[in-house]
Parts: C-alpha cells; structure tokens; sequence
C-alpha cells in the first residue's frame, strides 16, 4: 500500500514504508432523528463528502452548519487479504463512532479529539472488495462532552465558533506482520543523558523475538542495541556516552533555537528473521519548574509563546493539508515566538512532527466541557489520557493542561466537587507523566499547579504596570488582584514561589479588509488603524517582557478566528503588520528574569 494523502504520514513517530490513505470521497447522510442502526438500514446516500473536512466546513464539498446529530459515511477500498493483519485508523472523530467494515462491526470509540482504530482483517472479503461505514454521533447541544470552541447556538458568538462533526482527521490502512511492534514511548532523561524506550509487542511474542535499536544522530550512530521481548513488552533506558561540555551537550540536545531530533529505526526479529521494521525520532530535552523559573534542559528560558487556536476559514478544526501545519509552525517561530499554547484543542499529530522538526515548544490544553456533571469528568478524564498518550513522546509538548479559565468547575471557591476535579486531574496527570510541567486551571483560581497561569486583558499599559509591577509583592497580588472579576489563587493555595505567567493577554481587534462570512467583528480592545494595532503591540509587549514578575507570556492570538478578529494574522493567514516588525518585539529579551540571572 503507497500512501496518498497530502495530510502527510498520520503517526510520524512509528513510521511504515506502506500505508494507505482513505482520505477523499465518501458517501454521506445526515440522519437527524437517529433512525438508522447499521449500514443495512440505509438505503439512499444523497450526498458526498470530502474525508477528513467536516461537513460544516465549505472544504467538505457540503458546508451544512445546522444542527446535526448523526451522521453517516460510506466508500469502497480495494485490498486483497493476505497472511498478515490489516488495521485501520481514524485520526479522530467527534464525537461517538461506530465502525462496521463490510457490515461487521469493527470498533466503537468516544472522544472526539483522539485515535482510534480496529483489525479488519477478519470482516475482509476474499475478493478484495471492501466497503467501511461510519456512524458519528455528536449532539450539538452536549454541553457535558468536550467541545473547545464549538458553539452550540445556531451562530458562532463571542469566542466560541462553528461546530465540527464526524471525521476530521486522516483515514488510512496499514498491512502490519502477525506479531509486530504497537506503540513505541520515549522517556528522556537528560541528567543521565539517557533516554527511556517502551516498546509493546503485538501478537504471539513468545520464543525467541527481540527487538534491534538503532538510534543516529544525523550520520553518526548513537546506539546499537538488541533487547529480548518479554511478555510483549521492551522496557529500556538507551545510556549515550556523554560528551560533558556544554558546547558538546548542546549539540545533541532539542531546543527551539536548536531542534535536534535523534532518529530511531527498530526491526522485531523472530530468530534469525526480521518481521517488522519501523522509523521513529525522539530527542534529548528536559521541561520543567525549579522554584519561580521555567526551565528548558536545565537552564532558566522565558517561554515567548502566542494563543493558537487551529482553526481555518474552509476546513474549520481540520487542517487543510501537512503544508498548511508545516505553515503555522513557520509563521510563529517568523514573529519571534518561541512557543505556542494549543488553545481549547488536541492538535493534529502532524503539528507536533512540525514543531519537533523546527523548534516550536507546545503548551498542551484539554477542550472543555461547559457543565459540571459526573458524566463531564469521565469523558474528560478518558479523553484526556488518550491523548496524552497519543502525544506523550513529543519533545516540543512541555506543558499539560487540562483545565482553562474554570470552564466545566464554574464553582471553583465555592464547591468542593469542582475543587476536587481540578486537584485530581493535576494529579492524575502528573502520575501518568513525571517529566513535564502541569497547570491545574489556567486563567485564575488556582490550586494544585506548577505554574501559576494570569489572564488579563486590560490594554491600559498603566494599569498592567501597577499590578505587576516591581513594586507590588506576589502576596499582595493573590490576594487582592481580581483579572475577569476572579481570585488568582484558591484559599488554602498560596503563591509557593512557583512561576508566575501572563499566559492570556492582548485580544486587540483590528480588521482592515471584510471577512467572508463574518458580519461582525469581535474583540477586547478595538483598534482601527494598522498603525495604531502595530504600535499598540509594541508598546504592551515591551511592557510584559519588561516585567519582572513574568516568568513568560502567551499573547492572545496568532490568527483571527471567525468574528474574533485579534489575531496578527488573518485567518488565511496573512500579516496584518510586517512579520519582522511583529518579530522585533516579540524576540526581545531582558536581562534578568526572576531570581536573577
């Protein structure tokens, strides 16, 4: 199987040589009252649809944006069995899927940001004529799902935006040995100069199969090892000969000014017979807090970053292609951004490839729900941990988080369910990950956290100055500070010295052309001159980075979306202001951070 798909290889870090896109025409149906079953039941197809764009979107070929809550997909694929196993993905669907390959029912899966696939290789027709159905169930009034920005009125309005349904990301085949490797997760550990390799085995592993490692740096070898598979499993840390110096270390280590990523080729050997062999990278970096510093491989870094929310004009949460991913990454890193927080959405796989590739440090964030019930917190905490599953061997994900501005825990100071929500999912995730840095709930009201996350978006510079200020005292500030009429911290969480960010501010509108389909703009400060908007960056951005008490930044936003129209982009992605005037600004860095150095 040759791949043919211009989103590029779904799963870059356990890569095959052939796979299959189903991305392209499907056979669709919107099936408003639920009325179908199985495939069976459906006997008239009266639309088509272009896999993976949603069909909210105009990409779609259908750009339907009513209330919808079953919908239907159908197409062929030839594929003749043979003596392996067959497996097909789906990137994601939202929000409910059912998979029947031939009228069998393959897999079920909930969650609507994260992977899923299923063996197909029994439903297979000797023939080689196959036929895949999907049924995505997504109730556009669920405010108990995690949804992100996807509105559930009628019109996008104020921040939230137009709804995405079914597929949304690639479809594709891989033909794959009886026994092969499933999952590969890399650990570093940079105090060692090491890194963990968790390798698991599908099928009958038993006997003699081990797994062959081997791990370059571009033309030189790093490792060469061979491991024994025991009970499907591979459980290793890969020790590098450790060069010492800084200016040495440097050279091997990933950072946003220097990416450098350690290629990995792993072969199962069953005997003396190789029976599968996979492409993998993985790097040498460490993220992490020490006191009120962030710190990138052991060192103080001010973290630069812009509030991405991953949505396009044609193909709203769905990325047009692997180009336009590649482009985003680009654009950021263009204005001086050395991070970018993933706002309200599990990003597509191919964006972290890009920003492991060219050095983008990402700031990974749960899409909420927006009511508080017990049903909420199971689908946020299944759906959260397959997705940092899915993403936890990404050097450029450095921070988990899994709550924003209280939304879903609306009672924080007041009820202790929604207290515990957010202290559990902290906890939870800090268990299922020991490396990277977790914010609880970022915006304000914070409790179990290692960065405290401040969003503000006061344009008065003088305003911002007197309650960051050199002269105000963090004590004072978490106690008397109110940014969006909330307490920064929770009582019984005082400031413990972790860092203090300004992790949402700015929000300046200014549109200088109209927008297809947008009748009004949306923002919280208006400006009316591009001028004005570049000067008005400016002046706000120097007065951030020039304060003291910010540990870094996330400035509010890289692209318009829809009616809210502050990016320093428009939403096709065009600067409103020259990118090297952006980037002027943006790169600036003082002299000192916190502490002092």
């Amino acid at each position: 199987m040759e791949p043919s798909s211009r989103h590029g290889y779904p799963r870059p870090q356990l890569r095959r040589d052939h796979w299959q896109s189903l991305n392209g025409s499907w056979r669709f149906c919107f099936d408003n009252e639920a009325r179908h079953v199985g495939p069976a039941d459906i006997t008239e197809w009266p639309l088509e649809i272009v896999v993976p764009y949603p069909p909210e979107s105009q990409a779609s070929g259908i750009g339907d944006r009513g209330f919808h809550q079953v919908c239907w997909y159908q197409r062929e694929f030839e594929l003749t069995p043979a003596d392996d196993r067959v497996i097909l993905h789906f990137g994601a669907v939202d929000y409910a899927a059912r998979v029947w390959v031939n009228g069998e029912l393959v897999v079920t899966h909930e969650g609507g940001h994260t992977p899923f696939r299923a063996d197909i290789t029994q439903a297979l027709r000797p023939d080689g004529k196959q036929v895949v159905t999907v049924r995505a169930d997504d109730d556009p009034h669920d405010l108990t799902k995690p949804r992100g920005k996807q509105d559930w009125q009628p019109e996008p309005h104020s921040i939230w935006y137009p709804r995405t349904t079914g597929i949304w990301q690639t479809v594709w085949l891989e033909r794959v040995s009886p026994i092969h490797i499933d999952k590969i997760r890399w650990t570093p550990k940079l105090e060692g100069f090491a890194l963990g390799l968790e390798a698991r085995v599908a099928g009958d592993s038993g006997g003699d199969t081990s797994l062959e490692l081997e791990l370059w740096h571009g033309e030189q070898l790093l490792a060469r090892d061979r491991y024994r598979v025991v009970d499907g499993e591979v459980d290793r840390f890969v020790v590098l000969s450790d060069p010492g110096i800084d200016d040495f270390r440097n050279e091997l280590l990933w950072s946003p000014e220097r990416p450098t990523l350690l290629e990995a080729k792993l072969r199962l050997w069953r005997g003396g017979r190789m029976i599968d062999e996979v492409h993998s990278y993985t790097a040498l970096r460490s993220a992490n807090v020490s006191r009120d510093r962030f710190m990138l491989n052991g060192r103080p870094y001010v973290l630069r970053m812009v509030l991405d929310q991953g949505y396009w004009p044609d193909t709203l949460l769905a990325a047009p292609d692997d180009d336009a991913l590649r482009r985003d990454v680009e654009l950021a890193k263009a204005m001086g951004f050395n991070g970018v927080r993933k706002h309200q959405k599990i990003e597509d796989p191919r964006y972290l490839y890009w920003a492991d590739k060219l050095g983008l440090v990402v700031w990974e964030e749960m899409p909420s729900a927006y009511r508080f019930t017990r049903t909420a917190i199971k689908r946020i905490v299944r759906e959260w941990t397959e997705a940092m599953d899915r993403d936890y061997s990404h050097p450029c994900v450095i921070v988990w988080v899994p709550f924003n501005e209280s939304w879903g825990v609306p009672e924080l100071p007041a009820v202790k369910a929604h207290r515990h929500a957010v202290e559990a999912l902290y906890h939870l995730t800090k268990t299922l990950d020991q490396t990277r840095a977790v914010i609880g709930n970022d915006g304000w009201e914070s409790s179990a956290t290692d960065i405290i996350g401040i969003h503000d978006y006061d344009s008065n510079l003088d305003h911002i100055r007197q309650r960051y200020g050199p002269e105000v005292e963090p004590e004072k500030l978490f106690d008397r500070r109110r940014p969006g009429g909330r307490v920064l911290t929770l009582d019984g969480y005082p400031h413990r010295g972790q860092p203090i960010m300004l992790t949402e501010f700015g929000g300046i509108s200014f549109q200088a052309r109209a927008e297809q389909g947008v009748k009004k703009i949306w923002g919280y400060t208006e400006i009316g001159d591009e001028e004005t908007f570049a000067r008005t960056y400016e002046q706000l951005l120097e007065t951030v980075i020039f304060t003291a008490l910010f540990s870094g930044f996330c400035y509010t936003q890289f692209a318009d979306t829809f009616q809210e129209a502050n990016g320093l982009l428009y939403a096709d992605r065009t600067p409103k202001i020259p990118l090297e005037r952006v980037r002027q600004v943006t790169s600036q860095s003082r002299t000192y951070i916190p502490g002092g150095v």
